[in-house]
């Protein structure tokens, strides 16, 4: 294999929550380390030599892993777990997270060292429900990896796996709060329902198939789900004056109950709206 296409990934929250010990998967361990270690084993870091170490979910590293990863970084050494030999790593680093490490940073839950380190050239991928031209785009691409894995699982070849047009209509519509994971599991879910191959609306689950939860239809942006029962009142009277659906889509859309969105809209003298 060509040593730019080299790569390894590690994602750290699913580390972190196994019992195999977050620095053996990356440094590798020599035989006898702990219990179980019957043999030397590689980490992600030699994998990685002459590509990219992808490390997903950096914000869920605690700071003692925080340390060693900033000494790799800066030094580009390393040791196995159990080790004294002194390893040298070469490769390109890409960490991605959904917290907000700077607001960690001040609640000393992030290391600021360590975040200057690792964002040199940082990306900003928007919210899926910021972008529902890409819907169907991924819904292609997940689909097609799914009747692949069906096909290995189940020996046949060339099964395809597609989406009605009304079904397509209700996942662009869906604010998609979980983005493209809870796509995924939608779609994984759709397909086992979907008999003769074809994802249809009755398909998907309610909140989705019956439109309640739906994305505004101005260009007005939504707030994550978990806060959106905080919102200033400025950012309620964005969203409330630039939405076009009814109150209980728009109820629905915050999330909060249409009592609650009747109170706050006669307490900031909005005005109301049928449905």
């Amino acid at each position: 294999m060509p040593a730019s296409a080299r790569g390894a990934r590690l994602s750290l929250s699913t580390a972190q929550a196994s019992r195999s010990p977050c620095s053996s998967e990356l440094f590798g361990y020599e035989k006898g380390a702990f219990t179980g270690a019957v043999a030397r084993k590689p980490g992600l870091v030699e994998t990685a030599q002459g590509g990219t170490l992808f490390l997903d979910e950096i914000g869920d590293v605690p700071l003692s892993m925080q340390v060693k990863l900033l000494r790799l970084i800066e030094s580009g050494m390393f040791r196995r777990v159990g080790g004294i030999e002194v390893l040298s790593a070469d490769f390109r680093l890409v960490a991605a997270t959904h917290k907000p490490l700077r607001e960690m940073i001040d609640d000393g839950r992030f290391r600021q060292d360590l975040y200057y380190r690792i964002s040199a050239f940082p990306i900003h991928l928007p919210a899926l429900r910021e972008r529902p031209e890409d819907v169907e785009l991924l819904v292609n691409s997940i689909l097609q990896r799914i009747g692949n894995a069906h096909d290995v699982a189940g020996g046949a070849s060339g099964r395809k796996i597609g989406v009605a047009p009304d079904a397509l209509v209700r996942l662009r519509m869906y604010p998609w709060p979980g983005n493209i994971r809870e796509l995924r599991n939608v779609l994984d879910r759709a397909s086992l329902l979907a008999d003769d191959g074809m994802i249809r609306k009755e398909h998907l689950p309610d909140p989705i198939a019956t439109g309640e939860a739906v994305q505004p239809t101005n260009n007005v942006g939504s707030m994550p789900r978990s806060a959106r029962g905080e919102l200033t009142d400025r950012e309620f009277v964005r969203l409330a004056a630039g939405f076009s659906g009814t109150r209980n889509a728009l109820a629905a859309h915050l999330g909060i109950s249409e009592r609650t969105l009747y109170r706050r809209m006669k307490t900031l003298k909005l005005g109301g709206r049928g449905g």
